[in-house]
């Protein structure tokens, strides 16, 4: 049988990163063997997005929008980016939070076809081969164990429909070409056993490896990725906090790799007290944040705080003081047995405290952070001490999904009167009250970590530092309109988010040069140096 260019005829039609759907013109169904393989009506780009979001908007649930969305990114990638794109408030909570962490539960039943790199517990000592089967260039990696996804369960092997969305607003939000994207699930087994009992789990049926052995599967999987990949830059998402923390400590100065949980956290949330605080007044260094939760994301926010503080002269005691934290057995203070290697530093010298608001009451915190999952965690009480001690009280409620919230827009500003300056870590919706209309936004890590991502790529940088998620945090709230803050709103509206990306990569790309990180010598304009690698989906 004669062999057939792979470009070509049908399967021209089936790689979704040439397939143009009903939009080949004439002359290239002649010239590609598409003649016959189409119906016969050309249509443009715009008349198939208009055709993909009649269809998604008449289906009854978000789960079956995902599907749905996630089928267009299997066979057409130019037109699914043109959707995201140009609807990135309607699509983005149906691709990545909160819709994600419902389709990871169900992952096995709405699994259609694989995407990305499946890694095994079953594969140590041959990762290598794998990493040669992606047929593509990969310039950004995502991967994620599924121990910790979205602060819902271990979801193993599910836990792919993580990196498959983070890399689909890459791609969205900061134009990375999506053929230079590789998703790969790190499938080390589950501790959950109602997975391990589904018929419909796609993952390894077995424990969780720990210890030796996983430590070995990681960095079997880091060194085979960058050989494979050596330009690639790689992002751990999602794992256990214990892990996250201590695998960035590894690896970070080795290969060019962060972690967005613990460093996109800490880079939007600082961001959003600069804006917090346009309102509020004062300076970084001079307030104090209690932070409700102990793990990655907390401390990663608190690390970046502390930097930030001793930028504006305060030294490193100084800083720690002004950081307090709130978990499970309560206040974080000198002499518990039961804390974690990477809160120690924030462990204070003061009496046990069990109950959040005494807390709250004693410290005096100006703004609060919730960062650990447990919904309902502000309660009208929590809300109302922090409304009797701050004009102006800053209220943080950033785990999502949306049942996990510690409280929402509404009561926040229902209990303080209209004067909380509050983020959230889900969409939530305008709130009216008195007759003046509220705009909450998601201090969403797809502000920070697309333009980090593009301006690491597009610098060739070696590494990435925390001194470039400051750099992105500052930049992010200076792109804050007199609007956005009028509103209430902490950070831009999602549709700017292509241009915050932008600016916030030539901010990283600056860092890169500067700290000699970057390949070669800085261009006179940034800005154009990324802008024109941004991949704009057109026909």
């Amino acid at each position: 049988m004669e062999t057939r260019d792979p470009a070509h005829g049908i399967s021209l039609l089936r790689d979704p990163l040439l397939n143009k759907g009903t939009a080949f013109t004439e002359q290239e169904r002649d010239a590609l063997g598409l003649r016959g393989l189409l119906p016969a009506h050309v249509q443009s780009m715009e008349m198939q997005a208009a055709r993909v979001l009649t269809n998604l908007r008449s289906l009854p649930n978000d789960l079956e929008k995902y599907v749905a969305l996630n089928a267009l990114h299997d066979r057409n990638e130019a037109l699914f980016f043109r959707v995201v794109i140009d609807n990135i408030d309607e699509i983005q909570p149906l691709i990545y939070t909160p819709t994600v962490g419902l389709a990871c539960q169900r992952f096995g039943q709405v699994f259609q076809r694989p995407r990305g790199l499946f890694i095994g517990a079953n594969d140590r000592g041959r990762i290598a081969e794998l990493m040669r089967n992606w047929p593509y260039e990969a310039k950004l990696i995502v991967a994620t164990d599924g121990e910790r996804i979205l602060g819902l369960v271990d979801l193993g092997a599910n836990g792919m429909g993580i990196p498959v969305g983070k890399l689909s607003l890459y791609s969205a939000c900061a134009g990375i070409h999506p053929g230079l994207c590789l998703p790969i699930m790190l499938d080390v087994g589950t501790n959950n056993e109602e997975l391990l009992n589904d018929p419909y789990y796609i993952g390894v049926r077995q424990k969780r490896l720990s210890g030796a052995a996983y430590d070995e599967l990681i960095e079997e999987f880091m060194e085979a990725a960058h050989a494979a990949f050596p330009e690639a830059l790689i992002q751990f998402e999602d794992f256990a906090s214990q892990t996250a923390v201590r695998l960035l400590g590894k690896y970070r100065d080795r290969f060019c790799t962060f972690n967005d949980d613990i460093q996109g956290t800490a880079a939007v949330a600082l961001a959003g007290i600069l804006s917090a605080l346009r309102v509020a007044g004062g300076k970084l260094k001079e307030q104090t944040l209690l932070f409700f939760g102990a793990g990655q994301a907390a401390t990663g926010i608190a690390d970046l705080v502390v930097s930030a503080m001793m930028a504006e002269g305060l030294t490193e005691a100084e800083a720690l003081e002004r950081l307090a934290f709130f978990d499970v057995n309560g206040l974080v203070v000198q002499g518990r047995d039961d804390l974690a290697s990477h809160t120690l530093r924030y462990a204070r010298k003061h009496a046990p405290v069990h109950d959040f608001v005494d807390a709250i009451r004693t410290l005096k915190p100006t703004a609060i952070i919730g960062a650990a999952g447990v919904g309902g965690a502000f309660t009208r009480d929590v809300l109302g001490a922090m409304a009797e001690l701050n004009t102006r009280p800053i209220i943080f409620a950033l785990s999502n999904p949306t049942s996990k919230a510690e409280c929402t827009a509404e009561q926040a500003y229902r209990a303080t009167q209209g004067r909380a300056l509050f983020a959230c870590g889900s969409p939530q919706s305008p709130v009216v009250l008195d007759g003046k209309t509220y705009v909450p936004r998601q201090g969403n890590n797809s502000y920070i970590f697309p333009g980090v991502g593009l301006g690491v790529i597009a610098s060739s940088a070696r590494l990435v530092t925390d001194e470039m998620f400051m750099a992105a945090a500052h930049k992010l709230a200076e792109l804050v309109s007199e609007g956005d803050i009028a509103q209430g709103s902490l950070y831009p509206a999602l549709p700017r988010l292509r241009e915050v990306s932008a600016h916030i990569a030539a901010s990283v790309a600056a860092v890169a040069f500067q700290r000699g990180l970057a390949a070669g010598d800085a261009p006179n304009d940034l800005l154009a140096l990324v802008s024109n690698q941004m991949y704009d989906p057109r026909y």
